[in-house]
């Protein structure tokens, strides 16, 4: 009896693995099946044709990829790649996008020279002669900050409307989101971003991911007037600052543009730990728009070549953060991103362009002031390019040494 017990026992146990099976086991097998396919497909395309993973690469569904990362770490590596390496641009959306700054920068200026206008024609007020011989230190404070060079004043009370400051400051592709949580005025303005002086060895590195950038005017093969130039021409500024700059050429994007970023983090990571000295980290490139789209804005009299910062967020819309794609200094860089675009906006009005932030990360997370600047783009000149680089250094100079 006891026999015939344990065997109906086990039938059923049998039974009820099988339906579990059935049930579940046909979709597990399906799901890491469909994975692998994806990871082949993925795998293929990548070396034929990797142009069109661009469109593609938001289709592999998140937990795949997070548990794949985690147990392969070699299709993680490659997966990094597919996911910061630099895509092709969207020009018509570029060229709609600097328009549209273009406008609002030309309405900025008719409405300050409408309310200049307007203050001229008014009289002033009759002094009180009682009050003649009395100072206020708010007045005091006010004329000594009409002396501090800046052209422009900002309302930080107002900044702290999440929603005005992104709007005003910030460009968010749509690979990507942000909330207050990263993007509030508090956590941007707080970093102390001044940096050691007095250390032996460099304190500044500047490269180039992109080297091969030229503009316009570039003649093909001459470094001397590529983005590499311009990097030249930013560190002397810098040098004449007092700062200890060191400007690595090497050269990662030469017939494989594709995987400049994946080709250059090994070579930035032995420079910075041979010169532990290195604080601040900036990769210098120049934007690609529509042919019709010129960048330009007038300061201290010359034409200069519009200048955009830019952030990597390690985070995409379709996956939310990618775990394998960290960042520790996310904060730090966009805290150093918005303190130059504050400055740039209070001392050189319409010299930038609002920071673009990206989902991926461009090797923005081996140093926590990292910067990735956009100089111009291929309509501009190379002369535009050059000249931009003397406000670039000075808003360097006012941030690295807090000199506001």
């Amino acid at each position: 009896m006891r026999r015939r017990v344990l065997v109906f026992l086990i039938m059923i146990d049998f039974v009820v693995v099988c339906g579990f099976f059935y049930r579940w086991g046909g979709g597990l097998a399906y799901a890491l099946g469909q994975n692998l396919s994806l990871k082949f497909y993925n795998g293929v395309l990548n070396v034929y044709v990797p142009g069109l993973l661009c469109g593609n690469q938001e289709g592999i569904p998140g937990v795949y990829r997070d548990v794949t990362a985690s147990v392969y770490p070699a299709i993680a590596e490659n997966e990094q790649k597919l996911w910061y390496e630099s895509q092709e641009e969207n020009l018509a959306y570029y060229e709609n996008l600097a328009a549209e700054e273009n406008e609002q920068a030309k309405q900025m200026i008719e409405e300050n020279k409408k309310a200049a206008g307007e203050s001229g024609k008014q009289k002033p007020p009759k002094e009180n002669p009682a009050e003649k011989s009395v100072k206020p230190k708010e007045e005091t404070a006010a004329r000594k900050e009409d002396n501090s060079g800046k052209k422009k004043e900002i309302n930080i009370k107002k900044l702290e409307e999440f929603d005005y400051l992104r709007r005003t400051f910030y460009q968010v592709d749509n690979t990507t989101t942000i909330g207050k949580d990263q993007l509030n005025i508090k956590d941007l303005m707080q970093p102390d971003m001044t940096i050691d002086l007095h250390t032996k060895g460099p304190q500044i590195l500047i490269y180039h991911t992109h080297s091969q950038e030229c503009y316009s005017d570039s003649k093909e093969g001459d470094e001397s007037t590529s983005v590499i130039a311009v990097g030249d021409y930013l560190t002397g500024l810098l040098e004449d600052e007092g700062f200890k700059v060191l400007h690595h050429k090497g050269k990662y994007d030469v017939g494989d543009r594709d995987h400049a970023y994946s080709n250059a983090a090994p070579a930035i990571q032995k420079i910075l730990k041979e010169n532990p000295s290195i604080q601040v980290v900036i990769d210098l490139h120049r934007d690609g728009v529509g042919k019709n789209t010129r960048l330009v804005t007038t300061q201290n009299g010359k034409k200069m070549a519009k200048i955009m910062f830019f952030n990597g967020l390690s985070r995409t819309t379709a996956a939310g953060d990618i775990a394998y794609l960290k960042n520790p200094y996310i904060s730090d860089n966009l805290a150093f991103s918005f303190q130059m675009q504050l400055a740039a906006a209070q001392y050189y009005p319409d010299l930038t362009r609002k920071i673009y932030l990206k989902g991926y990360r461009f090797n923005m997370h081996f140093c926590p002031r990292s910067m990735l600047v956009e100089v111009g783009a291929q309509t501009n000149t190379f002369e535009e390019a050059k000249n931009s680089m003397e406000p670039l250094a000075d808003l360097l100079a006012k941030v690295l040494k807090n000199e506001e």
